[in-house]
């Protein structure tokens, strides 16, 4: 049986194409649910309005359908998603990464 961990590897393969990343690390995939021969993927874009949305789920919907029996993808924008839903190397990446508190000057 395909577990989550494997879905989430595959969508990796789905690049958002307004930012060049993969939508796994952008954080855009809200959560998979394997049960039994159905998989569900609950998915966001960076904004309601974004022009990618159909591109980045029919990439998801393909993904899913290689390695999956049945595959039912949902978009969503509760919670709006926001820079902090990225991996950290995403965050890195995109200069978003933490380097803590500023320190004192002497």
């Amino acid at each position: 049986m395909t577990s989550a961990t494997d879905i989430k590897e595959a969508l990796k393969q789905v690049i958002d194409p307004e930012l060049g990343y993969n939508i796994v690390d952008l954080g855009l995939v809200y959560d998979v649910d394997v049960d039994s021969d159905l998989v569900r993927i609950l998915l966001t874009t960076t904004t309601k309005g974004c022009p990618a949305t159909e591109f980045i789920r029919e990439g998801v919907e393909r993904c899913a359908a290689a390695i999956a029996d049945k595959a039912e993808v949902t978009m969503t924008w509760d919670p709006p998603w926001s820079p902090e839903k990225m991996s950290d190397e995403a965050k890195a990446y995109f200069g978003f990464a933490a380097t803590g508190p500023p320190g004192r000057r002497r």
